[in-house]
Order: structure tokens, then C-alpha cells, then sequence
């Protein structure tokens, strides 16, 4: 039997922070958490918009303003954020001309893994289950990382390659976080899923033609976004998933559609190597160094 949205139980006393909550995926995972009684923050740089969203929702949401296209913006969302049991790494920026944050990062990179990747390790002593990593099946367009030309310095942009370079990133990221965790033996979880595709706004803002049919044809590839969310949600609440796997649904074309199942990725996204070199070039970049949470921390608290 297929995993469903109503196989979700009660989350009252759980409280779960999504980034890019005021829209598409983002948007609907905070309302399917709110209305099973969780206590959703919505981490979003346009606030304005993501409070008339939050005024629809019957539950506890909450609004705090993030830009993972500034690192300041971060520390200062970190800080004042209280604890937390689940992080949902969902904002996302796709194909977007060349533009660099305020960091001078790329854009899609700095956004989509760099914010998260800082987020994640100023947040980590404050979340008590898990870190959900929204990845893409795009991680498979890319032919290689370009681990020590992460940030585009020294190539010419190509902007699916960086797209697909950052979600290569989030899939690497999380399973990286879960090895560190093992390795300590803390009972924290790293999940990595993707949604397939699905016809959101994600669709609309690459600044070419392509915004006027993208999501129509997004719409017809893939699935609806009801559908789409099923994995970040699973990602989120099912107790018993193994977070060595990477979930999402393994139907359609390319895995655009269909339940949420352990999906394949490419060989690629397998080596721990690069994992590992990843990982040190974004504390370096971010200036984010983690402390992973042993047992004994836990027990403690």
C-alpha cells in the first residue's frame, strides 16, 4: 500500500520550521502540519506574503523572516528561533541568469545549499528528530561537482548545470549529515527527498519564455502538488523511515510522479568522498562550522 497524507498522525507539541513556506510546496506542507496540530514556522523572505497565507490557515503558524541569500539573515533567524523537533530545507531557486547573494555566492547555490547548509549547522543543537533536505531528480543532469569551482569563478554559466550542481548538493548534504550522525551515534535523522515535478511557481521565475508554459508543462509531466509534497511530508513524520535512503517517487518520466518510494540517484551523488569535500568547502564558504550532538548531549537536556 502507498504511502498517503492521511497516514500522517497527530503532531500536536511538535513544532516544525519549512523554509520557502509562502508558496507552492512549501505552502501546502504548512498546512497539512498545522491542521494535525503542529507548531509550523514559516522561515520566508517575503513575510508579507507569507502572513496573508499564515491569516488562511487554521493552527499554530508562526512567521519569522529568512533570506538563505544572506548569511546575516540567517545567523539572525538562527538565533532567535526557539527549539525545534523538525527542519524542512525546502526553499528552492531554479535556471536563474547569473546573480550572486549577498554573500557573492552563485545564486542557485548559494540559495538552495549554502543558506541551508548554514541554517541546518547553527540550528543542529536546537532540533530534536530530524533535517528533511528537499533534493531534485535535476541532480542527475549534472556530469560532475565542480568541487573547487563551486561558486562559478573561473567557468562559463551554464544555468541547468548550476541548478542542477545545487540540488546535486542538497542530495550529497543530507547524506553526509546522516553519516556524521551515525558516526557519533546520536539519534538524530537526515532525510533527502524529492518531489518528482510538479506544476508550483518554481516554474515561473527563470526570467525566459520558458515562464510563460513552464508550469503548464510541469503540470502535465508531473503530478499535482498535493502529490508532490507526499515525500517532504513523509520525509517529516514518518516514524519508522531509514534516512539512508533517498525518498521520493519513482514513477513517470524520470521520476516525475507517482508514491513516495526509496528512489534510485545517480552513481554520482554516491561518492562519500565528494561528500566529504563538499561539506569542508561549505563550512569554508559559510563560515559555519557544526558541532554534532552526541547521545550523552541529548540526555542531557
Amino acid at each position: 500500500m502507498a504511502w498517503s497524507i492521511e497516514q500522517i498522525g497527530d503532531q500536536t507539541g511538535r513544532t516544525v520550521v519549512i523554509t520557502g513556506a509562502n508558496g507552492g510546496l512549501g505552502e501546502m506542507a504548512t498546512r497539512v502540519l498545522a491542521e494535525r496540530g503542529a507548531t509550523v514556522v514559516m522561515a520566508c523572505r517575503d513575510t508579507a506574503k507569507a502572513e496573508l497565507i499564515a491569516e488562511g490557515i487554521s493552527g499554530d503558524v508562526r512567521v519569522k523572516p529568512l533570506d538563505l541569500a544572506n548569511l546575516a539573515s540567517v545567523r539572525d533567524f538562527a538565533a532567535r528561533v526557539g527549539e525545534l523537533d523538525v527542519l524542512i530545507n525546502n526553499a528552492g531557486l531554479m535556471n536563474l541568469p547569473l546573480k550572486r547573494t549577498a554573500d557573492g555566492f552563485e545564486m542557485q547555490f548559494g540559495v538552495n545549499h549554502l543558506g541551508h547548509f548554514a541554517l541546518t549547522g547553527l540550528l543542529l543543537d536546537k532540533i530534536g528528530d530530524r533535517v528533511v533536505t528537499v533534493a531534485s531528480i535535476a541532480h542527475r543532469q549534472t556530469p560532475k561537482l565542480w568541487i573547487d569551482d563551486l561558486n562559478y569563478e573561473h567557468r562559463r554559466y551554464q544555468r541547468n548545470l548550476a541548478y542542477a550542481q545545487a540540488k546535486l548538493a542538497n542530495l550529497m548534504f543530507a547524506r553526509e549529515l546522516q553519516r556524521r550522525l551515525d558516526e557519533v551515534g546520536s539519534p538524530l535523522r537526515s532525510y533527502a527527498v524529492h518531489p518528482g515535478v510538479s506544476g508550483t511557481d518554481l516554474f515561473t521565475k527563470t526570467e525566459t519564455p520558458v515562464d510563460l508554459v513552464g508550469k503548464t508543462f510541469a503540470s502535465v509531466w508531473g503530478h499535482k502538488p498535493s502529490r508532490a509534497v507526499e515525500s517532504i511530508l513523509f520525509g517529516a513524520t514518518e516514524p519508522d523511515a531509514d534516512p539512508h535512503k533517498y525518498w521520493g517517487p519513482t514513477g513517470g518520466i524520470g521520476q516525475s510522479r507517482g508514491p513516495v518510494r526509496s528512489a534510485p540517484s545517480s552513481k554520482l551523488s554516491q561518492d562519500q568522498g565528494l561528500w566529504r569535500r563538499l561539506w569542508e568547502q561549505s563550512e569554508v564558504m559559510t563560515g559555519v562550522t557544526y558541532t554534532l550532538p552526541r547521545p550523552v548531549d541529548l540526555a542531557a537536556e
